[in-house]
């Protein structure tokens, strides 16, 4: 008898966090699931742990498979899934016992249901709020103007805190009918491609195809942030590439869907926004150019024709101050205090943390 919940999990040597995360999922106060774990090649202890609890736990599956990234992963994990819902979590992750329980009570006859959660340093917890009611439902329509355009990118005072515009884009903390994901043939696209936000487009294909969503304003993921190995972490090369791309991606998926001049608009926003990570990779710790390399890179991104026409467009009378002042500079196309105002983040990041 097929469970009823099908749990992904990519692994990328995380041997330091895996028993966290699978301990969190085999505890599940709903039994009936069964855990799916893709094995990317790594290179540490983190197979081994897998095949201990595959041992000791049935519900748990082991596919060990060559490091082809987490959207190859998590693609494989859906065509091999046998129950009718899916979660994705990160092996790095972990989530409440009964998380599960909670979204399984309120997916009946819904598309998608979602969470809130938790950022999780070494030494505090920060967690993600949302100012809606315990429970909110969008439906058909709603379902397209509250939270597909919000994927796509902000609109007016949603600029306010850019910090926050991909909130809603992770596929974790979230449960999917399994048959919405393959009747529409919903896939991740792949990483050497886009460089990253491969949960978002997933989710705008997949929201796009809702008719109902469900969030539940309870904090019942928690998002480790203090792994030095995740993707998040490291230099993407080439990533000025790949995020022209991943641009390209969201504008066709605009003109397919034959969507109003605000999902152009939002577009157009989350371009300009996006120099905030596309600068924080070039700046990272991994990327071993010299400062002034890294300024000349940055002067680069900043004036790419697409980039150069989406700021003509951006108005930063939303913004709070820092971060107008931040755009501004990226406005002008100015990026030595763009570069400094990046590392002067960075060094904000590792003081909070």
């Amino acid at each position: 008898m097929n469970p009823k919940v099908s749990i992904i999990v990519p692994v990328y040597n995380v041997e330091d966090y895996l028993e966290r995360c699978l301990d969190s999922l085999i505890n599940q106060t709903f039994r009936d699931i069964e855990v799916i774990t893709i094995n990317g090649g790594s290179t540490d202890k983190s197979l081994d742990i897998l095949k201990i609890y595959e041992n000791k736990d049935k519900r748990i599956k082991v596919i060990d498979k060559e490091n082809f990234g987490v959207s190859y992963n998590r693609n494989l994990g859906i065509s091999e899934a046998r129950g009718e819902y899916i979660v994705f979590v990160d092996s790095d992750d972990w989530i409440e016992l009964n998380m599960i329980e909670n979204m399984y009570k309120h997916i009946d006859s819904v598309d998608i249901v979602m969470c809130t959660y938790i950022r999780e340093f070494k030494n505090h917890s920060k967690e993600k709020r949302f100012n809606l009611p315990k429970i909110s439902m969008y439906e058909n329509q709603q379902v397209k103007s509250q939270l597909l355009r919000k994927l796509v990118g902000p609109l007016k005072e949603e600029l306010s805190n850019p910090e926050y515009l991909d909130a809603l884009g992770t596929v974790w903390a979230k449960m999917y009918r399994k048959d919405l994901l393959i009747n529409n043939d919903i896939k991740f696209v792949d990483l050497n491609e886009i460089g990253s936000g491969e949960d978002t487009l997933f989710n705008i294909y997949a929201f796009n195809k809702a008719n109902k969503v469900v969030l539940l304003n309870k904090p019942m993921y928690h998002y480790w942030r203090d792994n030095p190995k995740s993707i998040t972490s490291r230099y993407i090369s080439n990533f000025k590439e790949k995020r022209r791309t991943y641009f390209k991606y969201i504008k066709n998926f605009i003109k397919e869907n034959n969507l109003d001049s605000n999902y152009e608009i939002a577009l157009n926003n989350r371009i300009c926004i996006s120099v905030l990570g596309m600068e924080l990779i070039e700046c990272s710790k991994d990327n071993n150019e010299s400062m002034f390399i890294k300024i000349r890179n940055i002067k680069d991104i900043l004036e790419e024709g697409y980039m150069r026409e989406a700021y003509k467009n951006l108005d930063l009378k939303n913004f709070k101050i820092h971060w107008r002042i931040f755009y501004l500079f990226n406005k002008k196309a100015m990026a030595l205090p763009s570069y400094v105002m990046i590392n002067g983040i960075e060094f904000l990041r590792k003081r909070i943390a």
